[in-house]
């Protein structure tokens, strides 16, 4: 039998200090605009790090690819540009804000490493469509990975910790792993599929505990055909209403994820729940607040929460924001950067029963 140290420690992966070429998410920016240049504020302005953000990448095809509509060769020959803009940039180091691309980048190249003639076709279809030739990057990481590395310099320039001030106990928080990053291949992320540590990591070392309840590790429900093939979008809905009833009777404060996906279905899923059914899942009647882990990272480093681009989510922050003594500006919450009013959602707020109230009643 192995040793749990010798089984924890195959899952641990280099992540490099700095030097890296920068893919954006082309879903991430209509989810949670605020979210990817949070992560270049932070690694830029706060700890020093070169990140190159090059406006001559594309998507990496994920969501076409998984929902059948794009080859896996065509698939392949995108990602091969990718690598050769890295190149041309003098970079060797990849990081992708998207869990998705992060699946792809892995995927390919564990690919490309069992069968070399697919990488022998691939420079083939890039030279012939492009011109160009790639190098494979020294480290391929997810741009949680660079956070999650990186948490004890966030930690010691922290404006903020995960506690709520007015009690003095750590913040309940719920991590959510997307598929992509750990359950397709496990080592390709901190901790594996079964003890992903990658965000777990970031809330205890800022003061915060993380709530371990019986669906954890469960799946949101995107799956994209689920959700892109209208007649399966209750199957989705279905999983995100198993985790959250699952999750609401430890009462946590906050869920925190690192896939865009799984991010904005948690939270409008929630506003969904509540008028079908009359259920919220926070407090007195809210829902459970959703966060990137570059939101929360930035809370904690004193970031203003509407610079974050928090007000862009369906359940309100603000309760988040009072627990851990933040000050914002509520007039300023749907200004844009001009001051123009840019419009107010509908929140998770339908003055329905929450759902500790609705356990109660049931009894």
């Amino acid at each position: 039998m192995r040793a749990k140290g010798n089984s924890w420690n195959e899952y641990q992966k280099f992540i490099a200090d700095d030097d890296y070429y920068y893919g954006r998410s082309c879903i991430r920016q209509n989810f949670f605009p605020g979210s990817e240049k949070a992560f270049l504020d932070i690694m830029h302005n706060d700890l020093g790090k070169n990140f190159f953000d090059d406006p001559k990448h594309s998507s990496c095809t994920g969501i076409g690819y998984h929902s059948d509509v794009v080859p896996l060769e065509t698939t392949m020959t995108v990602v091969a540009r990718q690598f050769s803009l890295m190149n041309e940039s003098g970079l060797e180091n990849f990081t992708t804000s998207c869990i998705t691309s992060f699946g792809i980048y892995t995927e390919i190249l564990e690919t490309w490493k069992e069968f070399p003639e697919t990488e022998e076709k691939t420079r083939e279809n890039l030279y012939k469509a492009t011109g160009r030739e790639f190098t494979i990057p020294k480290c391929m990481a997810h741009t949680s990975d660079v956070m999650y590395h990186f948490r004890r310099e966030i930690g010691e320039r922290a404006k903020h910790r995960l506690i709520n001030v007015q009690t003095g106990e750590p913040l309940k928080v719920v991590d959510h792993i997307g598929c992509h990053y750990a359950k397709i291949f496990p080592k390709a992320g901190v901790g594996g599929s079964e003890f992903p540590y990658v965000l777990a990591g970031m809330v205890e070392e800022w003061g915060g505990e993380c709530v371990d309840y019986p669906e954890r590790r469960h799946c949101c429900g995107f799956g994209f055909r689920n959700y892109l093939v209208q007649a399966n979008r209750g199957y989705s809905i279905a999983n995100s209403h198993k985790k959250l009833e699952s999750m609401a009777p430890y009462k946590p404060d906050f869920i925190v994820a690192n896939c865009p996906g799984c991010s904005m279905f948690l939270d409008r899923w929630q506003y969904t729940i509540a008028e079908m059914e009359g259920t919220t899942y926070g407090e007195n009647g809210h829902g459970i607040p959703v966060l990137t882990y570059e939101e929360m990272a930035g809370l904690v480093l004193g970031y203003d929460p509407w610079a974050l681009g928090m007000q862009m989510h369906q359940v309100n922050v603000e309760p988040l924001l009072d627990k851990m003594g933040i000050d914002y500006d509520p007039a300023a919450k749907y200004l844009g950067k001009n001051g123009k009013y840019i419009g107010k959602p509908a929140s998770a707020v339908v003055n329905c029963a929450p759902i500790d109230t609705i356990y109660d009643m049931k009894q």
